[in-house]
């Protein structure tokens, strides 16, 4: 219903809004079953946006790893420097 009508609309959010009290749910869950049905119809986009999600993932992944070896490192050297500093027993 909602592709048939969304023409008729200046956007999709206002069809969206105005067809999801028709059929009984509200326009945020409309909308969750449209953009499902919309990537279900174009897989080569569900690939893409995938491959683009795993990198974006991985980039993340990356700098929080990054930091943590920097904090291991200066952890480490303090570490060393204090074992330098104590006095011998």
């Amino acid at each position: 219903m909602l592709i048939e009508a969304k023409d008729d609309y200046p956007s999709t959010w206002s069809a969206i809004k105005a067809i999801a009290p028709k059929i009984g749910c509200t326009p945020e869950t409309l909308r969750s079953w449209h953009k499902k049905h919309i990537d279900k119809t174009i897989p080569a986009n569900i690939q893409v946006q995938s491959q683009a999600e795993r990198i974006k993932e991985l980039e993340r992944e990356n700098r929080e790893l990054k930091q943590a070896n920097e904090i291991i490192k200066k952890a480490a050297g303090l570490e060393a420097q204090a074992e330098l500093d104590r006095k011998p027993k």
